[in-house]
């Protein structure tokens, strides 16, 4: 597998639009990346000039050592797999898988060794003689990831390969994805807009909005720690109730609630005292019992847990209880925050 460094990436279009501006991130050799964030955010870009699919507008791109940054994409020694699967119809899954390895003229007894390994791993073996169209979308896209496969390419570059699956069949891919990775031990870059899927692939996130990265960090990292508001507000779901309060010496006061402050709180929030900040806190650090009284509007039971909506003052808020609740519209329920975020209203950052 392969180390890469991508050092102070630019990308800017003929058209004079930046799309990506000054990415750095080192990839250790094995390592699963997850580049994640909203629709035009730079990730598949990124992606792409990691690919050799995008020209590099300033910045290098280092692999194992070597500078690729002008190289072509067929010289970088990557296998990439796109959210299109991209497969011949008129061949078979044999064929498809074999396509890359024949174009170099490989043996044909090594083409076949791979192709039957890479077919094992994936659970291909009764599929290896029909055609794509004869198989379930999951099924395309394990051939799309056996063609990369075979190639046994130094890094796997993903671009939302199961963006056109359904919600079931997405969990079970990501599975698949998984235990792919651990099997092959491999160095995998991967492009989603989905934060379960950054959550739960991942060793490392890289949280990205408007082209700039916002914070790289273990999917714990982003989930307790996150360095500002976009990331707090991106990373979890449901997302992170945000409220405007006023910091006095011993309490936070927002629009219709009182917050108490901890020692270690106070201290931390000493230069804000008169001015306003943004407390946040996750649905599901959000528990009955308390002296904040949350206005119910609907739930939603989920079996062991239950969506209550409501408002905290007149800010919508969602509250993610621990039981099987049946609150009505208009109920009141005493509500406490047990962990909460503070953040810099000026500067969106975190404060620490």
């Amino acid at each position: 597998m392969a180390k890469l460094s991508l050092q102070h990436l630019d990308k800017i279009y003929d058209n004079k639009v930046q799309a990506v501006f000054d990415f750095n991130l080192d990839v250790n050799d094995g390592e699963f990346i997850v580049l994640v964030g909203p629709s035009g955010c730079g990730k598949s870009t990124t992606l792409r000039m990691v690919a050799g699919l995008e020209d590099i507008t300033k910045g290098k791109l280092i692999i194992d050592g070597k500078d690729v940054t002008n190289m072509p994409p067929k010289d970088r020694d990557i296998a990439m797999v796109f959210q299109n699967y991209a497969l011949y119809g008129h061949m078979t899954v044999y064929e498809n898988m074999a396509f890359s390895l024949m174009l170099r003229k490989e043996n044909k007894n090594v083409i076949h060794q791979k192709v039957m390994a890479a077919a094992e791993i994936l659970g291909l073996t009764d599929q290896l003689n029909k055609k794509p169209k004869q198989l379930s979308g999951g099924q395309r896209q394990r051939v799309a990831m056996g063609r990369a496969i075979v190639r046994q390419p130094k890094v796997f570059l993903f671009d939302e390969p199961l963006s056109n699956l359904d919600a079931k069949l997405r969990g079970s891919m990501r599975r698949e994805i998984m235990l792919l990775h651990k099997r092959l031990g491999a160095t995998m870059l991967y492009v989603t807009h989905d934060q379960t899927e950054a959550l739960t692939l991942a060793d490392r996130i890289v949280c990205m909005s408007m082209g700039y990265v916002q914070q790289i960090g273990t999917p714990l990292e982003l989930y307790d720690t996150p360095a500002n508001l976009f990331v707090a507000s991106f990373i979890g779901l449901p997302p992170m109730n945000l409220f405007d309060v006023d910091v006095l010496e011993d309490k936070l006061v927002g629009d219709g609630f009182e917050y108490q402050l901890n020692d270690h709180e106070k201290s931390l929030l000493s230069n804000y005292v008169g001015s306003q900040i943004v407390l946040g806190v996750r649905p599901e650090h959000i528990d009955v019992g308390g002296d904040i009284l949350l206005n119910v509007s609907n739930n939603e039971n989920l079996g062991q847990n239950t969506l209550v909506h409501g408002h905290i003052g007149k800010k919508h808020s969602v509250a993610k209880i621990r039981d099987w609740c049946n609150y009505k519209p208009g109920d009141k329920v005493n509500v406490k925050f047990v962990h909460v975020h503070f953040f810099d209203k000026q500067t969106t950052n975190a404060i620490r």
